[in-house]
């Protein structure tokens, strides 16, 4: 339902082609609402270019500015992703756009592709055959050993035995 209503802000903010109402949760709300409602375009790429230049930018200095071992371990990119994430929700929030949505989805996909793609990551493998046949073996073997002590049970009658 979130990404439906997200995807129907996005769509009719591009329609409409300007910011119709600012939030005014932040002090720079107005900031964000006065440079779209004055962007000489689409506002999409008004969101585009205020996403760049107040969140991606310091999110890709701070990325490049370390080690790119560093780049996949999750305690060293955590807070700036965070960040990242913060940053795109409060413009969002100022446009009164619903977030998330594809086009913020998109930015993250593109983030996550450009910084994180070489990173590993841990796949679940069957284990070798050995272990599996083992694994089913050992019960199948257990089942008559299991009927023959109980028949060898209540065969004495007294079942003390």
């Amino acid at each position: 339902m979130k990404i439906a209503l997200g995807f129907i802000g996005v769509f009719l903010s591009v329609l409409l082609g300007e910011c119709v109402a600012c939030g005014s949760k932040s002090h720079i709300c107005p900031e964000y609402c006065s440079t779209c409602y004055y962007f000489a375009g689409p506002t999409i790429h008004c969101i585009s270019i205020l996403l760049h230049n107040e969140c991606l930018k310091i999110f890709e200095d701070e990325m490049v500015s370390r080690n790119r071992d560093d780049w996949c371990n999750w305690g060293n990119v955590s807070g700036l992703y965070s960040n990242l994430s913060l940053c795109t929700e409060k413009v969002f929030d100022c446009l009164l756009i619903p977030w998330p949505n594809p086009f913020v989805e998109a930015i993250f996909v593109d983030i996550h592709t450009k910084f994180f793609r070489d990173c590993p990551t841990e796949e679940l493998n069957d284990p070798p055959p050995a272990i599996v046949f083992a694994l089913v073996i050992t019960p199948i073997c257990l089942i008559p050993v299991m009927v023959s002590l109980v028949v060898l049970k209540t065969k004495n009658g007294d079942g003390s035995s």
